[in-house]
Protein backbone atom coordinates (compact mmCIF):
# COMPACT_ATOMS: atom_id res chain seq x y z
CA UNK A 1 0.00 0.00 0.00
CA UNK A 2 1.25 3.48 -0.73
CA UNK A 3 2.50 5.12 2.43
CA UNK A 4 2.08 8.51 0.74
CA UNK A 5 -1.62 7.84 0.11
CA UNK A 6 -2.01 6.53 3.66
CA UNK A 7 -0.34 9.66 5.00
CA UNK A 8 -2.69 12.03 3.18
CA UNK A 9 -5.87 9.97 3.25
CA UNK A 10 -8.56 10.81 5.79
CA UNK A 11 -9.12 8.12 8.37
CA UNK A 12 -11.72 5.51 7.54
CA UNK A 13 -13.95 6.77 10.35
CA UNK A 14 -13.81 10.34 9.01
CA UNK A 15 -14.61 9.08 5.51
CA UNK A 16 -17.65 7.25 6.86
CA UNK A 17 -18.76 10.43 8.64
CA UNK A 18 -18.29 12.42 5.41
CA UNK A 19 -20.47 9.90 3.55
CA UNK A 20 -23.15 10.28 6.22
CA UNK A 21 -23.02 14.07 5.92
CA UNK A 22 -23.25 13.93 2.12
CA UNK A 23 -26.30 11.64 2.14
CA UNK A 24 -28.10 13.59 4.86
CA UNK A 25 -27.44 16.96 3.22
CA UNK A 26 -28.70 15.60 -0.12
CA UNK A 27 -31.79 14.23 1.64
CA UNK A 28 -32.54 17.71 3.03
CA UNK A 29 -32.74 19.05 -0.53
CA UNK A 30 -35.62 16.67 -1.31
CA UNK A 31 -39.02 18.35 -1.43
CA UNK A 32 -42.27 16.50 -2.06
CA UNK A 33 -43.47 19.31 -4.34
CA UNK A 34 -40.30 19.37 -6.47
CA UNK A 35 -40.52 18.47 -10.13
CA UNK A 36 -40.18 14.74 -10.85
CA UNK A 37 -36.78 15.12 -12.52
CA UNK A 38 -35.28 16.81 -9.47
CA UNK A 39 -36.78 14.20 -7.14
CA UNK A 40 -35.44 11.38 -9.30
CA UNK A 41 -31.96 12.95 -9.42
CA UNK A 42 -31.83 13.40 -5.64
CA UNK A 43 -33.05 9.84 -5.04
CA UNK A 44 -30.49 8.53 -7.55
CA UNK A 45 -27.71 10.51 -5.85
CA UNK A 46 -28.64 9.24 -2.39
CA UNK A 47 -29.14 5.68 -3.62
CA UNK A 48 -25.80 5.41 -5.39
CA UNK A 49 -23.97 7.04 -2.47
CA UNK A 50 -25.59 4.60 -0.03
CA UNK A 51 -24.84 1.57 -2.20
CA UNK A 52 -21.17 2.48 -2.53
CA UNK A 53 -20.95 3.38 1.17
CA UNK A 54 -22.49 0.08 2.27
CA UNK A 55 -20.22 -1.94 -0.02
CA UNK A 56 -17.14 -0.12 1.29
CA UNK A 57 -18.15 -0.75 4.89
CA UNK A 58 -18.87 -4.42 4.23
CA UNK A 59 -15.63 -5.01 2.31
CA UNK A 60 -13.19 -2.96 4.38
CA UNK A 61 -14.51 -1.44 7.61
CA UNK A 62 -16.61 -4.22 9.13
CA UNK A 63 -13.99 -6.97 8.58
CA UNK A 64 -11.27 -4.80 10.15
CA UNK A 65 -13.48 -4.00 13.14
CA UNK A 66 -14.64 -7.60 13.45
CA UNK A 67 -11.00 -8.75 13.63
CA UNK A 68 -10.29 -6.27 16.43
CA UNK A 69 -13.37 -6.63 18.64
CA UNK A 70 -14.93 -9.33 20.74
CA UNK A 71 -18.24 -7.44 20.76
CA UNK A 72 -19.95 -9.01 17.73
CA UNK A 73 -23.26 -7.44 18.79
CA UNK A 74 -21.96 -4.06 17.68
CA UNK A 75 -21.72 -5.32 14.10
CA UNK A 76 -24.56 -7.85 14.10
CA UNK A 77 -27.25 -5.49 12.88
CA UNK A 78 -25.19 -3.45 10.42
CA UNK A 79 -25.39 -5.75 7.38
CA UNK A 80 -29.13 -6.50 7.85
CA UNK A 81 -29.70 -2.72 8.00
CA UNK A 82 -27.77 -2.37 4.73
CA UNK A 83 -29.93 -5.10 3.19
CA UNK A 84 -33.12 -3.29 4.22
CA UNK A 85 -31.71 -0.10 2.73
CA UNK A 86 -30.94 -1.93 -0.54
CA UNK A 87 -34.50 -3.26 -0.61
CA UNK A 88 -35.95 0.25 -0.30
CA UNK A 89 -33.58 1.53 -3.00
CA UNK A 90 -34.78 -1.29 -5.26
CA UNK A 91 -38.38 -0.29 -4.63
CA UNK A 92 -37.58 3.33 -5.52
CA UNK A 93 -35.84 2.27 -8.73
CA UNK A 94 -38.94 0.31 -9.74
CA UNK A 95 -41.14 3.42 -9.30
CA UNK A 96 -41.55 6.63 -11.19
CA UNK A 97 -41.10 9.85 -9.18
CA UNK A 98 -44.77 10.59 -9.84
CA UNK A 99 -45.91 7.33 -8.19
CA UNK A 100 -48.18 7.66 -5.17
CA UNK A 101 -45.76 6.02 -2.73
CA UNK A 102 -42.52 7.49 -4.09
CA UNK A 103 -42.19 10.21 -1.46
CA UNK A 104 -43.19 7.93 1.43
CA UNK A 105 -40.78 5.21 0.27
CA UNK A 106 -37.94 7.73 0.09
CA UNK A 107 -38.86 9.05 3.54
CA UNK A 108 -38.86 5.48 4.84
CA UNK A 109 -35.39 4.95 3.38
CA UNK A 110 -34.14 8.12 5.01
CA UNK A 111 -35.63 7.25 8.42
CA UNK A 112 -33.84 3.93 8.18
CA UNK A 113 -30.57 5.63 7.16
CA UNK A 114 -30.80 8.23 9.95
CA UNK A 115 -31.25 5.45 12.51
CA UNK A 116 -28.29 3.53 11.05
CA UNK A 117 -26.11 6.65 10.99
CA UNK A 118 -26.94 7.37 14.64
CA UNK A 119 -25.91 3.84 15.63
CA UNK A 120 -22.68 4.02 13.67
CA UNK A 121 -21.69 7.46 14.85
CA UNK A 122 -22.45 6.87 18.53
CA UNK A 123 -21.28 3.25 18.89
CA UNK A 124 -19.38 1.80 15.94
CA UNK A 125 -17.10 4.68 14.95
CA UNK A 126 -15.95 5.55 18.50
CA UNK A 127 -15.21 1.86 19.12
CA UNK A 128 -13.27 1.64 15.85
CA UNK A 129 -11.25 4.72 16.77
CA UNK A 130 -10.18 2.99 19.97
CA UNK A 131 -9.56 -0.49 18.57
CA UNK A 132 -8.11 0.43 15.18
CA UNK A 133 -6.29 3.64 16.07
CA UNK A 134 -3.04 2.63 14.36
CA UNK A 135 -4.83 1.41 11.19
CA UNK A 136 -7.36 4.18 10.55
CA UNK A 137 -5.38 6.04 7.87
CA UNK A 138 -4.34 2.89 6.01
CA UNK A 139 -7.95 1.69 6.06
CA UNK A 140 -8.97 5.14 4.81
CA UNK A 141 -6.50 4.79 1.91
CA UNK A 142 -7.93 1.34 1.09
CA UNK A 143 -11.42 2.81 1.17
CA UNK A 144 -10.37 5.68 -1.12
CA UNK A 145 -8.92 3.31 -3.71
CA UNK A 146 -11.97 1.05 -3.60
CA UNK A 147 -14.37 4.02 -3.77
CA UNK A 148 -12.67 5.23 -6.94
CA UNK A 149 -12.99 1.77 -8.48
CA UNK A 150 -16.69 1.58 -7.59
CA UNK A 151 -17.57 5.14 -8.60
CA UNK A 152 -15.59 5.39 -11.85
CA UNK A 153 -18.04 3.38 -13.98
CA UNK A 154 -20.88 5.52 -12.66
CA UNK A 155 -19.19 8.92 -13.14
CA UNK A 156 -21.56 9.94 -15.94
CA UNK A 157 -24.63 9.08 -13.85
CA UNK A 158 -23.20 10.93 -10.85
CA UNK A 159 -22.57 14.08 -12.91
CA UNK A 160 -25.97 13.93 -14.62
CA UNK A 161 -27.79 13.55 -11.31
CA UNK A 162 -25.86 16.45 -9.80
CA UNK A 163 -26.88 18.71 -12.68
CA UNK A 164 -30.52 17.52 -12.65
CA UNK A 165 -30.77 18.07 -8.89
CA UNK A 166 -29.22 21.52 -9.01
CA UNK A 167 -31.69 24.39 -8.62
CA UNK A 168 -32.11 26.51 -11.75
CA UNK A 169 -30.86 29.61 -9.94
CA UNK A 170 -27.62 27.86 -9.03
CA UNK A 171 -27.15 26.68 -12.61
CA UNK A 172 -27.73 30.23 -13.89
CA UNK A 173 -25.22 31.70 -11.42
CA UNK A 174 -22.69 29.02 -12.34
CA UNK A 175 -23.22 29.57 -16.06
CA UNK A 176 -22.92 33.32 -15.53
CA UNK A 177 -19.68 32.84 -13.64
CA UNK A 178 -18.28 30.67 -16.42
CA UNK A 179 -19.26 33.22 -19.07
CA UNK A 180 -17.77 36.09 -17.05
CA UNK A 181 -14.61 34.11 -16.38
CA UNK A 182 -14.28 33.27 -20.07
CA UNK A 183 -14.78 36.91 -21.02
CA UNK A 184 -12.14 38.08 -18.51
CA UNK A 185 -9.69 35.43 -19.68
CA UNK A 186 -10.24 36.41 -23.30
CA UNK A 187 -9.63 40.08 -22.48
CA UNK A 188 -6.48 39.25 -20.52
CA UNK A 189 -5.14 37.21 -23.45
CA UNK A 190 -5.99 40.00 -25.90
CA UNK A 191 -4.01 42.49 -23.78
CA UNK A 192 -0.94 40.23 -23.90
CA UNK A 193 -0.89 40.22 -27.69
Amino acid sequence: MSTLMSHFSPTITNMIRMDHTHVLSTFHKYKADADPGTKQALVNTVSLALEIHAQLEEEIFYPALRAATTNEAVLAKSVPEHNEMRSLIGQLRDMQPTATHYDSTFMSLMRHVIHHVADEETVLLPEAELLLADQLRELGAQMTRRRLALAAPKAGDIAANMVRAMPTSTMLVTAGGLVAGGYLLKRALERRT
